[in-house]
């Protein structure tokens, strides 16, 4: 479930070229991820995770993650 979550959530990412040539990557919905890189697949790859640790840390602070495409990850009860 937590890899079809972040392959779902990867989908909402948009990306675009800064003036400087650099890939700029941020995900609606999750605020504070992004990532920036000088190829495109290196953002992707720098995005997805910061994605991974922001969810971690998420589920550890025990805050409400968003909706993706039906599916919610939820803190486990400590």
């Amino acid at each position: 479930m937590l890899i079809a979550y972040i392959q779902n959530a990867m989908k909402l990412a948009r990306y675009e070229i800064l003036e400087d040539g650099q890939y700029y990557g941020e995900i609606e919905g999750f605020q504070g991820v992004w990532a920036q890189a000088d190829h495109l697949e290196t953002c992707r790859e720098e995005l997805q995770s910061a994605l991974e640790d922001w969810l971690v840390l998420g589920l550890r602070m025990g805050h409400k993650l968003p909706v993706v495409d039906g599916s919610q990850l939820v803190p486990a009860e400590a």
